[in-house]
């Protein structure tokens, strides 16, 4: 595939990073792609809805299976800002999610420093494009968060 369209999609995940950001949530952002038509859009709201699950990619994943009308996601892709934490990497098993593309690396929480096998056998996983960019803005936000 393209990496312009790689781009693109994840282009759409920082978007919604900057709403989480705008909205005083951690910055982080995702979209559900099929058929290269996005299907689900979320960000953080984990503050907004007093819930510890409420991460992008769980929204996303909420989402995606609506719109499909099933529960798995084999022929999809997932575009998010941050590398998925366990939790998250969890929740892609078990969709059976075909695609993860992250940008920036978690090497706190993410499911690679955690549980590197997580995902489902059959999930293909790329870092970036906009890692920097993605980066970047959770260092402002957790800057201005301690300010």
């Amino acid at each position: 595939m393209e990496l312009y369209i790689h781009e693109y999609f994840m282009n759409e995940a920082f978007k919604q990073a900057k709403t989480a950001f705008d909205t005083g949530e951690i910055p982080v952002g995702a979209v559900i792609v099929s058929k290269n038509t996005i299907i689900a859009k979320a960000y953080n709201q984990t503050e907004m809805l007093n819930d510890v699950t409420a991460h992008a990619e769980m929204l996303a994943i909420t989402s995606a299976a609506n719109y499909l009308g099933a529960k798995y996601l084999n022929d999809c892709r997932l575009y998010v800002t941050l590398e998925p934490c366990t939790m998250c990497g969890g929740a892609l098993f078990w969709s059976q999610i075909g695609e993860v593309h992250y940008a920036a690396k978690d090497p706190k929480r993410g499911y690679n420093q955690c549980n590197p096998s997580i995902l489902h056998p059959k999930t293909k996983v790329f870092q970036g494009p906009m890692a920097q960019e993605a980066e970047q803005l959770l260092l402002e936000f957790f800057k201005k968060l301690r300010n």
